[in-house]
């Protein structure tokens, strides 16, 4: 793979390290949890949170590419690739890169997302220098050879054979084109049969050399970890493989939004022989950095995000129509997603959805009482901190907020965002929300007549 390459006198590796520029992002009480970043010549991004208690290390590179970076033709492209560069590099084959893992006990994985792609790697501390070395040679060594292409399209079909299975799963896909129709955000993630048959190995390297450039890479590392070593160490991984530009380059600044995507009263109805109708009523949400999202999180908490939650208390505890019915937001650089799902017999979808209109009108109209919103409150702040109790959500975290936002909020911070929410700001955005008109999805075994009334629930 080539990367760009320098356009000034080259220096010396001395010189390279000179222009390293660090910063203290958020410092922690005695160096716990205390977040740097160090930007290296060529753009290249490297932020740490050092959790001097804890036995772990998680690793990982994260990459501004996702499925909304793709053309039609080339549907599927980011997450296949995803998949070829485990398969081997020039100075690793594929067992080797899952052996080394496997011999230290650690985990190693890679996720594929609308917006950006993540490879990571946890292991022990001590092991650390092992995970740097074997990611960092994924990303930049990777041979991407076409009889491995050939061999993963077959898994990759798998995949989405797997997902389609799985109709909870496939109607938040079918949601997404509901609201989004056919555009880079409104298409699946893996792809389809047609789009993953027709990429070739020529497509996908060209993908590859484009995207997978030092500007649009954040490395991030959580745990027992020390800043500068993991520099040293990245930096020295990246210089071996010639993917260091010796001239200074500014990174990719995080996505701008582009325009905000609504559709209101559309139905979409996938006819599949399943024991149950899977649904998803919803409406366009809020973008990731819009500053009422805060105030969104708390009303999807008491809406439907526990077993209090007013949608929960209603379709399952007491009428027992549905076994899971949750709510969810989706934020992207430029809109976002609110959704309920249920999941229900097909002869009880009509009520279900009933049930859920009244009660996201009713909450549109006239608000959650401050004891809700009070619960969600609580509820929202203590999950904010359970889920990040392990270096693997750490790493997630720092990463993805460097590569979104380009800036790192602390915990505390967090806290004080969803602690500062008030009865006033839910009801605000409920009405922004909620009182639009809604579009739905469908998957199940409905008939005819069934299926002529699912525009009530939209109307």
């Amino acid at each position: 793979m080539t990367f760009r390459s320098s356009t000034t006198t080259a220096r010396t590796s001395s010189e390279v390290r000179a222009v390293a520029r660090t910063q203290t992002l958020l410092q922690g009480q005695n160096g716990i949890g205390t977040v740097r970043r160090t930007t290296l010549p060529g753009g290249l991004r490297v932020v740490t949170e050092t959790l001097p208690s804890v036995r772990s290390a998680t690793f990982g590179i994260w990459v501004q590419v996702g499925s909304r970076d793709e053309t039609p033709t080339l549907n599927g492209a980011t997450h296949y690739l995803e998949h070829l560069l485990f398969k081997g590099t020039k100075k690793r084959s594929a067992l080797d890169i899952s052996s080394a893992i496997d011999a230290v006990g650690g985990e190693m994985n890679a996720f594929t997302a609308k917006e950006y792609t993540c490879y990571y790697a946890r292991v022990l501390d001590t092991d650390l220098p092992l995970a740097i070395d074997i990611v960092c040679d994924m990303l930049t060594g990777s041979l991407i050879e076409a009889a491995d292409v050939d061999a993963e399209r077959g898994v990759i079909l798998e995949e989405i054979a797997m997902t389609e299975d799985d109709p909870g799963d496939c109607v938040h896909d079918l949601f997404s084109h509901t609201m989004l129709g056919d555009t880079p955000l409104g298409r699946p993630v893996l792809g389809t049969v047609d789009t993953v048959n027709a990429l070739d190995r020529g497509r996908i390297a060209r993908f590859y050399k484009k995207h997978y450039d030092p500007t649009h890479l954040v490395v991030a590392a959580a745990g027992n970890v020390d800043h500068a070593t993991v520099v040293r160490q990245v930096r020295r991984a990246f210089e071996k493989a010639g993917a260091l530009s010796d001239a200074d380059a500014v990174p990719v600044a995080p996505r701008e939004g582009r325009r905000d995507l609504r559709t209101a009263g559309r139905v979409d109805l996938l006819d599949r022989k399943t024991e149950q109708a899977h649904v998803v009523l919803g409406m366009p949400g809020l973008s990731r950095t819009d500053e009422r999202r805060w105030a969104l999180g708390v009303l999807s908490t008491a809406l439907g995000g526990g077993m209090s939650s007013r949608l929960f208390q209603e379709v399952r505890e007491k009428r027992g129509l549905a076994y899971s019915v949750y709510s969810y937001t989706s934020g992207f650089a430029d809109c976002g997603l609110f959704g309920v799902y249920a999941g229900c017999r097909p002869g009880q979808v009509h009520d279900v959805l009933k049930i859920c209109r009244d009660g996201l009108d009713q909450v549109a109209s006239r608000g959650l009482s401050d004891e809700e919103i009070g619960r969600a409150v609580g509820q929202l702040s203590g999950s904010t901190v359970l889920g990040l109790e392990d270096t693997g959500a750490l790493m997630n975290r720092i990463g993805k907020s460097e590569l979104c936002w380009g800036t790192q909020m602390s915990v505390d911070d967090m806290l004080a965002r969803i602690a500062a929410v008030t009865p006033d700001d839910v009801r605000a955005v409920a009405r922004d929300v909620l009182g639009q008109r809604p579009s739905l999805s469908v998957i199940g075994p409905l008939k005819d007549k069934q299926a002529d009334r699912l525009d009530e629930a939209v109307a």
